[in-house]
């Protein structure tokens, strides 16, 4: 099974949630994905999740796009999960701090406050350190011009690393990594 993350301001409709949903879909994986909204405050997020984790039992492999890679790691350490980190949030808190204030989602539309105590949130669902590299992959592209990727690269050493050249913060390779993401959740060989 294969819990999808979104980041922020994002929604099942982005362009990796959809690639991925319909290649497992053709590889006849579909009932083992699970992507839905998530909200914008972090508590009522990680609550969907830990409340879908329950659900769905077993060792999911938890798939994390920027702010949803920084969930999945608070939620792998929580519950030893493995996790694939795409251009992930290392410090939200930090990086999410200037857009405090009135946003919309760029999928869904959606307008929405984004308080200090969202921030707070996420301050609060830190890792400082992983506990065990090996159930993480790290996938960055060296262009994400949202987050620095040389963060994730130190935050996740002794990790599975992919660090390619240039792109950026929707990490534009992904469809070339689509059965690899599936060998590391243990769905295909």
């Amino acid at each position: 099974m294969i819990l999808y993350l979104h980041g922020f301001r994002s929604a099942p409709a982005s362009t990796k949630a959809c690639r991925l949903k319909a290649h497992m879909g053709e590889r006849g994986l579909a009932d083992h994905y699970w992507c839905e909204q998530l909200s914008h405050v972090p508590d009522e997020a990680i609550a969907l999740l830990d409340r879908t984790l329950d659900r769905v039992g077993g060792s999911p492999t938890l798939v994390g796009s920027s702010l949803g890679g920084y969930y999945a790691t608070w939620l792998a350490e929580q519950r030893g999960l493995k996790a694939v980190l795409v251009n992930p949030g290392v410090l939200s808190y930090l990086s999410l701090e200037p857009w405090i204030g009135r946003l919309d989602n760029f999928f869904t539309g959606e307008v929405f406050d984004f308080t200090r105590a969202h921030v707070e949130q996420l301050r609060a669902l830190e890792v400082p350190q992983i506990s065990r590299p090996e159930r993480y992959w790290l996938m960055v592209e060296t262009g994400d011009e949202v987050l620095d990727y040389r963060h994730a690269v130190d935050k996740y050493a002794g990790a599975r690393q992919t660090v390619l050249e240039g792109g950026d913060h929707s990490f534009t390779r992904w469809d070339d990594y689509l059965d690899d993401v599936l060998r590391f959740a243990g769905l295909i060989p």
